[in-house]
């Protein structure tokens, strides 16, 4: 099916001409590496990947299939990276994987069963509740600190699965911005090891992209060109790009995340 097929979107919307197949995998790719490089030192990724692909005129939710594709494998990496936080786990906490797989079907078979033009509605306040949790990273992770002692570590198994449920779903659906909620349910469930928080939370939204994007496969809502160009990217971003990232300071990159994330909300409110 060609590129076109696609392209759902208001023709004024579109930046790129329909007859410009360079320029759009070159605009794939780049945001695949700025985003594999930014969720690296910060997460929210997504918030470049997802809007450059409705920039170069793909149906969104076959944006959001492919981008679900293409970067789980960054969740991936970062959770080994984080490998030997991950062994002084408390081994009850592997249990939140079954909520995440559940919840992450249940998200994605939600999306395919959403028409296009709904969706479409939906993606700008999606991306703007995202990029207020991004916002909010920072101010949360300092919380993490400070909430241990509030922590009631004896009914975590019950309501965490719950939420882990409902986080999942939100992450098979969209999935910007679970990273930030998973940080804040394992800030209450007592732990305060950001790192090991992290290698957590990476392992949990693995589950959750994975599932997602094999559903996404098979149900036939990618677009594989993009898919493999973003992939490609999103992994050259991660390894390399995280360095020239770090150079220019995490501060930066976070500004730069926030700006195309609100743009890209209020962009697409203005054509509702």
């Amino acid at each position: 099916m060609p590129p076109s097929a696609f392209c759902l979107l208001p023709s004024d919307f579109r930046l790129l001409p329909y007859d410009a197949p360079v320029l759009a995998t070159l605009v794939v790719l780049f945001a695949g590496v700025a985003a594999g490089a930014i969720n690296s030192i910060a997460g929210g990724g997504t918030l470049i990947s997802f809007p450059a692909l409705l920039w170069i005129g793909r149906d969104p939710i076959t944006a959001n299939a492919t981008n679900t594709v293409a970067i789980w494998t960054g969740t991936l990496g970062s959770a080994w990276g984080y490998r030997r936080e991950l062994r002084g786990v408390d081994p009850r906490v592997y249990a939140l994987v079954v909520p995440s797989v559940v919840g992450s079907i249940a998200g994605a078979i939600l999306l395919s069963y959403t028409p296009s033009d709904v969706f479409d509605r939906l993606v700008p306040f999606l991306i703007l509740f995202a990029t207020f949790l991004f916002m909010a990273q920072e101010p949360i992770q300092r919380r993490f600190n400070l909430s241990a002692a509030h922590a009631a570590r004896s009914h975590w198994l019950s309501w965490t699965m719950f939420f882990q449920l409902a986080v999942a779903l939100y992450g098979g659906y969209f999935g910007a911005g679970i990273g930030i909620l998973m940080l804040a349910a394992l800030s209450l469930m007592g732990h305060t090891d950001i790192h090991q928080m992290n290698g957590l939370k990476n392992l949990l939204a693995t589950c959750i992209n994975i599932v997602a994007a094999v559903y996404f496969a098979f149900a036939g809502l990618v677009f594989w060109p993009d898919a493999f160009v973003l992939a490609a990217g999103a992994m050259t971003g991660g390894v390399g790009g995280a360095h020239i990232a770090r150079r220019i300071g995490r501060n930066a990159v976070r500004r730069i995340v926030i700006v195309v994330g609100l743009a890209m909300a209020l962009s697409l409110m203005l054509r509702l």
